[in-house]
């Protein structure tokens, strides 16, 4: 830091000579830093305008931009340079396509239509048949309303491969080409037959709509809580996170000290913030579309509607082919762009292509023996009470709880020493009137666990995020995530099994807060901040997905067993099969 002249000579009763001498100098250094600062900045701007030749370091495009200062400048916390690039790094992994500029409102005849679009099934490479073991491909051309094709890609569609004869079915991977023009991709997992469904989601137009709300409207569901004293009460809107234009009220702080976890509401104008009694979902705000906007959203139109095939959408998948001279040749490479699922069904049952091999659980003795001497915990969403609700069925001995949509619940077999006990998450949580006493903070549970050998730690938490910035979604995972290394620090051998997110019903009015494009981002994040953690994943996703049922939030009996067939088959493996 440079001194002043006056402080020069008050501090150190420097001579005037010396001091114009200093003066000088100083003067110099100022130009030369200030010349080596322009220089710096000119070689900034011609770096970030050159040909980028490592994407892993450089991008053609700006990354998306980073909104935390936005919701959380209000908590006076700056991530740490770690957290920054992770959420950066996140940013990069969720990035959707943007729609090419051009005047808005964008007519409903120039966007995607599933009826006007094609899909073809690409011939075999170098055969005239499909194998099991295979890869087949299918290409979908979008066209719009007026059936032009269109030249940009951002549409949000989704694959599957399945036989409702065999009860089979697998996720496919879809590549958008960015010029309008999409590949999907399947594994060839059965002999049989196999049909090709390709499913428009959201268009491209629409998805932008989807982006604005989540960064214009960050609010757009809102939540309540009842303050109670003596015979005196007022009930007030309860939010998770401050935008910068939030209206200048007085607030009640509730952020968890714990976790950091920001939680407000809006002070009552006649009680104190401590005498606050419950939680409960509020509204949701209106309007949010424009006429225009709402025409992107319209079932049996443009959301989650078929793509038709322009020849067949089936083939017949033969046996495996093995050709001895292949299998002998050390000449044999594996195909670099082959897609491969997390599993699939067949005859109904989930088959898992990697880790442990899925045992069924059939009967209450089966599950019994499987989870004797367990202590099980399991946190999360209404996701998470179905497998609580499925497997509690089976411990008939105690079974507490306070309210069965929100809990906390309970079920005990003191003959097999069998515990299991389900809390919901804390806020946001769209649910009925919950006391705040009973609003729990995951990673606040989870620091509260001795853990071991005997603990499984079972958690869902996605489907009252969606409507929220990803950034909310970020912070919380954060918190969780440290409190399972301390966790897995202080119990060696606790399990932990983590379930996605997975397909929901939708129509125009739910896409505004819980549309399948809001899961997919969420999902992404949630598999991101979690590889390599030792954690076990249920795909919920593509089990969803891959099914014949219709998409609905809370999976149909079917999906639930398999889901719970494969988390007890973690809890106690087939040791044979492994």
């Amino acid at each position: 830091m440079f001194t002043t002249e006056n402080e020069e000579v008050a501090n150190h009763g420097r001579l005037k000579g010396i001091i114009m001498c200093r003066s000088k100098c100083t003067l110099i250094f100022l130009i030369l830093a200030l010349s080596g600062l322009i220089f710096l900045l000119r070689n900034i701007f011609t770096l970030e305008h050159q040909n980028c030749s490592n994407t892993a370091f450089c991008q053609k495009r700006p990354l998306p931009s980073y909104q935390t200062h936005t919701f959380y400048s209000h908590l006076g916390l700056k991530p740490t340079p770690d957290e920054a690039l992770e959420d950066r790094y996140l940013l990069k992994a969720i990035a959707w396509p943007k729609l090419p500029a051009r005047p808005a409102p964008v007519p409903l005849h120039q966007t995607s239509d599933p009826v006007h679009s094609l899909l073809t099934i690409l011939p075999s490479k170098g055969q005239k048949e499909w194998h099991v073991g295979d890869q087949l491909e299918a290409l979908v051309q979008m066209h719009d309303f007026q059936g032009s094709p269109k030249r940009h890609g951002g549409d949000f569609l989704v694959a599957r491969l399945h036989s409702l004869e065999l009860q089979a079915g697998v996720a496919g991977k879809v590549v958008d080409h960015l010029n309008g023009s999409y590949s999907a991709l399947f594994p060839l997992l059965w002999g049989g037959s196999a049909q090709v469904q390709i499913t428009m989601v959201h268009s491209s137009e629409a998805v932008a709509v989807l982006q604005r709300l989540r960064e214009e409207r960050p609010n757009r569901v809102f939540f309540k809580s009842l303050f109670r004293s003596g015979e005196l009460s007022e009930t007030t809107t309860c939010i998770p996170c401050l935008p910068l234009n939030y209206p200048q009220q007085p607030l009640c702080n509730y952020t968890n000290l714990h976790t950091g976890e920001p939680w407000y509401c809006l002070k009552p104008k006649l009680l104190s913030c401590d005498t606050r009694v419950n939680h409960a979902m509020g509204g949701y705000e209106k309007p949010l579309y424009t006429n225009q906007e709402a025409l992107l959203f319209q079932s049996r139109l443009n959301i989650k509607v078929v793509i038709h095939a322009s020849g067949p959408d089936r083939i017949n998948v033969l046996p495996q082919k093995i050709d001895e001279t292949e299998l002998e040749s050390s000449t044999i490479k594996a195909e670099p762009d082959k897609y491969t699922p997390s599993g699939y069904y067949y005859q109904g049952t989930w088959r898992p292509l990697c880790g442990t091999s899925v045992r069924q659980f059939n009967n209450a003795s089966s599950i019994t023996q499987c989870l004797t001497g367990k202590v099980i915990h399991m946190y999360g969403d209404s996701t998470m009470r179905q497998w609580f609700e499925y497997l509690s069925a089976f411990i008939p001995d105690f079974n507490l709880h306070r309210s069965k949509k929100v809990g906390p619940l309970m079920a005990v077999d003191f003959k097999n020493n069998i515990l299991m006990n389900y809390r919901c998450h804390g806020p946001p949580i769209r649910i009925l009137p919950v006391s705040t006493s009973e609003l729990r903070y995951v990673a606040n549970e989870l620091d509260g666990l001795a853990g071991g050998p005997d603990t499984v730690v079972v958690f869902s938490i996605w489907a009252h995020f969606t409507s929220f910035p990803i950034e909310v979604y970020t912070h919380r995972m954060r918190h969780i995530r440290q409190a399972l290394v301390r966790l897995l620090d202080r119990g060696p051998g606790t399990l932990v099994i983590i379930r996605s997110a997975n397909f929901v019903a939708m129509d125009q009015t739910t896409s505004k807060h819980s549309s399948d494009w809001f899961s997919l981002q969420i999902d992404k994040v949630l598999r991101a901040m979690f590889k390599g953690l030792g954690v076990v994943f249920v795909d919920a996703w593509e089990m969803t997905l891959a099914h014949h049922s219709p998409h609905n939030i809370h999976p149909p009996p079917p999906i639930i067993k398999n889901m719970v067939d494969l988390i007890l088959s973690h809890v106690c493996p087939d040791k044979k099969k492994s």
